[in-house]
């Protein structure tokens, strides 16, 4: 048996199949791979060029950052060397708080990393999405929609973030400064950009969102006063009294530590008070930031034991009043008379007692 083979032509390949969405021949095949070598052999340039233009954008970002970050970083670190250093001179350790500096720093290079970051990768994402060309007003628009959406909902927390940074920049309070903030007085252990910690006189750590803050009262900056009240009784000699004082703030102001906390002489600035029996002399000075308290605690001292020496006597502190008690009354414990007590008033003969209750089943 034999097999006979005919030549095959394009009309024998048609399909025959119908409702094919196929080739419906070779040739038109053969056509359609043409067409789309064709294209992609004229797009591949277009292709490559993009993508180079993007690794491009990409690697220039991402330098970029490295190199303004590590900047930064050395920045803050030689700040942090230099107040260290002057930290352990004489002056130095009066003028510059370490910590306060170190945490001021770290703070502020924080925040300029984060908007270098943010800025240069959204400037790069921007430009790679410009590259493929990609229509950005729709995501522009839709972006500050989004952020108005979240600066409404996290006002708040843009409010304390906001605050922070501006208490730091400006050098509003630092670590170990004694402020009183409004709703809460003490001395900062930590300053962050959203939340302050105080440590309360009584021990308590206070927790202030910055944004809460309306006034701040920093007693640490500058100098102090140490004020106090002198009350002595009216008919001692003032003038004994006045020079007394003035000669305990001279010996305080000799001794040791006292004479670097002072700095200035003890001032008697007068009378400020003057009663009947007694006249309050106000006696101040000048000290080192947040060293008052003590000072006016050991000015008192002194002050008081030099009056005693000069027999100069302070104003008796005036007794409470004592209650007085009352007498008892003894009728108070008497019932009024009633016509009822005489068994044989009329008034008792009316009466009648009340029938007992009958029993349960009778």
């Amino acid at each position: 048996m034999f097999w006979s083979a005919s030549p095959v032509t394009g009309a024998s390949l048609r399909a025959a199949t119908p409702g094919s969405n196929g080739p419906t021949s070779l040739d038109e095949a053969t056509q359609k791979a043409t067409s789309a070598a064709g294209w992609v052999e004229e797009n591949w340039g277009t292709w490559l060029t993009s993508g180079l233009k993007i690794v491009l954008i990409i690697v220039i970002a991402v330098v970029l950052r490295h190199v303004i970050r590590r900047t930064l970083t050395k920045l803050i670190e030689r700040m942090n060397r230099t107040a260290a250093a002057a930290q352990g001179t004489a002056l130095g350790g009066l003028l510059v708080n370490a910590e306060r500096r170190r945490q001021r720093s770290e703070a502020i290079g924080s925040v300029l990393r984060s908007g270098t970051s943010f800025v240069i990768m959204g400037t790069a994402a921007l430009t790679v999405l410009s590259v493929l060309e990609i229509n950005l007003a729709p995501l522009l628009a839709s972006a500050g929609v989004a952020g108005i959406a979240i600066g409404f909902g996290a006002r708040n927390l843009v409010t304390d973030f906001l605050s922070g940074v501006f208490m730091i920049l400006e050098d509003q309070y630092g670590v170990g400064d004694e402020i009183d903030a409004g709703v809460a007085t003490g001395t900062v252990i930590e300053v962050g950009l959203r939340v302050t910690k105080l440590r309360g006189p009584n021990g308590a750590i206070w927790y202030i969102r910055n944004g809460e803050v309306k006034r701040i009262g920093n007693l640490s900056q500058g100098w102090s006063t140490a004020a106090v009240d002198v009350v002595i009784a009216s008919d001692q000699d003032l003038e004994r009294a006045r020079d007394t004082i003035t000669t305990a703030g001279e010996e305080m102001s000799k001794a040791e530590p006292w004479n670097e906390q002072l700095w200035e002489p003890v001032e008697v600035l007068g009378l400020s008070e003057v009663h009947l029996d007694t006249v309050t002399i106000s006696v101040a000075a000048r000290t080192m930031p947040g060293k008052a308290p003590g000072v006016e605690r050991e000015l008192r001292w002194r002050i008081k034991r030099a009056l005693d020496e000069a027999g100069v006597h302070l104003a008796p502190r005036p007794l409470p009043e004592e209650e007085v008690e009352e007498a008892a009354d003894p009728t108070a414990a008497v019932a009024a008379p009633s016509a009822l007590n005489n068994p044989s008033s009329p008034q008792s003969l009316a009466t009648e007692p009340l029938a007992a209750p009958p029993k349960a089943g009778k």
